[in-house]
């Protein structure tokens, strides 16, 4: 039951990620109005309506970056630009609004989201019932952590539209990652079995979840900073006036650069004191089955390594200010120390935490 509810889950995966790619593509220009230049009323709806429009002033990183059509010098009264403030006859949306696109953007969201609650309850019951199927807690090698990890993404994910239901339409950027995850663990699939004697303990339940659990969510971050990064460099191209890259060019359809970097130290900020408790939890458990807190075990030494470069993201951000790329660059950092310890400690190197179940 446990393996076809994975399978329904990374269907359900699938569809929900066709959906928001048909959000993405169908309701963009509402979404560009909501989330850039419109919201600071950089462009007044009556330069609109007389055809003259300005362009917006860009500020790197400030929610009152402006898109790419703003660079013409003058757009006709019926069709404003998209990121433009728009005409005296248009409805405006609040910044809280997930409605802002056309009919068919708004099916494809609702959709997309409802797809993903499905998908999460069946995840969720896929993990639950590995759980009764091994009379144990779900996470004791890397098919079941990685299940979990992909739960832990989709749950943070939801709780961020709650918080910020404007960025609906970028699930196709965070789901695509899960999806991935998801056909990740069934290459790692692994028999329901017993646990080694090693792992036979409370501390397996304390311990794995935390950390999955912040892994989970670092994931969702690490999503936000790349669309963040896309869309830094557009709005530095829009500033200069000049033609961005393929790459850059998407940044049109991202929301403001403020936005997504907000969005990000919001969740890097959230997960960080979970993943902590995971590391000091570790420690205790290495005590009490091997007689140390600590012995620079290549898992134990990589758990610190991504530690360290995301308190240096935080502490960045607290002290110096930090909020551009320099600041991107340090959480995809840490998420790349993250992942190497994910899959080339737990598969390539041998150590004391070699329990992947992989044969």
């Amino acid at each position: 039951m446990s393996e076809s509810l994975w399978t329904a889950a990374t269907g359900t995966y699938m569809l929900a990620v066709v959906a928001y790619t048909g959000e993405y593509a169908f309701g963009k220009n509402g979404r560009i109005a909501q989330t850039s230049a419109v919201q600071s009323g950089s462009v007044s709806s009556g330069a609109v309506s007389s055809g003259a429009v300005r362009r917006p002033a860009l500020v790197g990183g400030s929610d009152s970056a402006s898109d790419s059509a703003s660079d013409s010098a003058s757009e006709p009264a019926s069709e404003p630009a998209s990121g433009l403030s728009p005409a005296p006859d248009q409805p405006r949306y609040g910044a809280g609004s997930v409605e802002s696109g056309g009919p068919a953007g708004r099916r494809w969201g609702r959709a997309a989201v409802g797809l993903t609650v499905l998908a999460a309850a069946f995840h969720l019951a896929c993990v639950t019932l590995r759980g009764i199927a091994v009379d144990r807690v779900p996470w004791g090698n890397m098919y079941e952590f990685t299940l979990v990890v992909g739960l832990m993404a989709t749950v943070a994910w939801l709780a961020t539209l709650v918080k910020m239901p404007q960025l609906r339409y970028l699930g196709l950027f965070v789901m695509m990652p899960v999806l991935l995850v998801m056909f990740l663990a069934g290459t790692l699939y692994t028999k329901a079995s017993k646990l080694v004697p090693a792992l036979q303990s409370y501390w397996l339940a304390i311990h794995v979840s935390a950390v999955a659990v912040a892994e989970g969510i670092l994931l969702t971050s690490a999503a936000i900073t790349a669309m963040y990064l896309v869309r830094s460099r557009f709005e530095r191209h829009a500033a200069a006036g000049t033609a961005p890259a393929r790459l850059a060019a998407l940044g049109s359809r991202l929301p403001a650069a403020g936005t997504l970097d907000k969005a990000a130290y919001r969740t890097v900020a959230f997960a960080f004191p979970i993943y902590t408790a995971g590391v000091i939890f570790g420690a205790i458990w290495a005590e009490a089955a091997w007689g140390r807190y600590w012995g620079w075990d290549p898992k134990e030494t990589w758990a610190f390594i991504a530690w360290v470069v995301y308190a240096m993201y935080l502490h960045a951000r607290a002290t110096a200010g930090w909020k551009g790329n320099r600041a991107a660059y340090i959480n995809l950092l840490g998420f790349g120390a993250m992942t190497f310890n994910f899959f080339v400690v737990n598969i390539v190197i041998s150590g004391l935490h070699s329990y992947a179940g992989l044969t």
